[in-house]
């Protein structure tokens, strides 16, 4: 436990429907690894009784687990964060509760490291999700591929292992709201995909509701960079132009026919146009200085309230 070769860091926010079936996979799938490990479980602020199910499994196996819990929700990459700063293995790998990713297809992403890769994502062999989940993944993927020229072929999956330089890399950055998987691909030097098994869940619901998903996609767009301010600064520029012409031909036109009103609803459909451009602008600027507002208050991304794990005399 003081120096383990494997951190296997899990979030957990509401799945005491899923945590027994969880135990009896994910222990032994480790112990069949032959490898050093540890068991980081991060209770996001759950209000049923997840804390007291991860408090009996440490008491079980306090020789590999560890549990961190929070005093509130603070959202599943906050989770993920806590225990980048607590975990102590060389590699550490992530992975949700709900065993949509088998424990067993951990093997596959520490062979891909074995080769010399510093940050293995993974690709979902088959996705057990609904349709419009897996269509707004993959167009979600294309825009942020576009965006931020940060490739990954499937960023929805949670299964991903970093080494340890990556995540001292991430902890250090202290950004309050941000994409994990997308932070570790900055700093990879030479980053990788392997494909994993995936499954529908074991019980209970998704935690990912279709708002929160397009929030996720925001903050990596405006986390990552700056071409939607430069596409919104470009497109009022081209408005810009168009209007000027217009006006300048609707005032020939007055000149050369005299007044009409006809052309007023077209003048009206314009203007609704033109308004919801700025409103949209409007919109995406207030993204962009909300992360500001959030970074420089400089308050704590998380309060941990406990952290069961074994002491060692030394």
């Amino acid at each position: 436990m003081n120096d383990p070769q494997l951190s296997v860091i899990i979030p957990v926010y509401n799945e005491q429907a899923t945590l027994a079936a969880l135990f009896a996979r994910l222990y032994p799938a480790l112990d069949a690894l032959g490898v050093s490990y540890e068991i980081l479980f991060v209770n996001d602020g759950s209000r049923d009784r997840s804390a007291a199910l991860l408090k009996d499994q440490f008491l079980a196996r306090p020789d590999v687990t560890r549990v961190i819990l929070f005093n509130a929700n603070y959202g599943q990459h906050m989770a993920i964060m806590a225990g980048f700063e607590y975990c102590r293995g060389e590699r550490i790998v992530t992975m949700d509760a709900d065993l949509q990713n088998p424990p067993e297809e951990i093997g596959k992403l520490l062979a891909a490291m074995d080769q010399g890769y510093d940050y293995v994502g993974s690709i979902r062999q088959t996705r057990e999700d609904r349709l419009w989940r897996h269509l707004a993944s993959k167009l979600m993927n294309r825009l942020r591929e576009r965006i931020t020229r940060i490739r990954m072929t499937d960023q929805g999956c949670m299964l991903r292992a970093y080494s340890r330089p990556i995540i001292q890399a991430i902890v250090a950055s202290r950004e309050v709201s941000t994409y994990i998987p997308a932070l570790a691909y900055t700093f990879a030097a030479n980053p990788t995909e392997v494909v994993v098994a995936h499954a529908g869940r074991a019980a209970g619901e998704s935690k990912y509701s279709l708002y929160k998903l397009i929030r996720l996609n925001f903050d990596l767009v405006t986390g990552f960079s700056l071409v939607p301010l430069q596409i919104f600064s470009l497109a009022g520029i081209i408005l810009a132009l168009a209007s000027a012409a217009f006006v300048t031909y609707l005032a020939i036109r007055r000149l050369v026919v005299g007044p009409e009103a006809e052309g007023l609803f077209t003048l009206f459909g314009l203007d609704f146009f033109l308004m919801g451009i700025q409103l949209f602008g409007i919109g995406l600027l207030g993204e962009y200085v909300g992360r500001i507002y959030l970074q420089v208050r400089e308050r704590p991304r998380f309060t941990i309230q406990a952290v069961l794990e074994q002491r060692t005399e030394g």
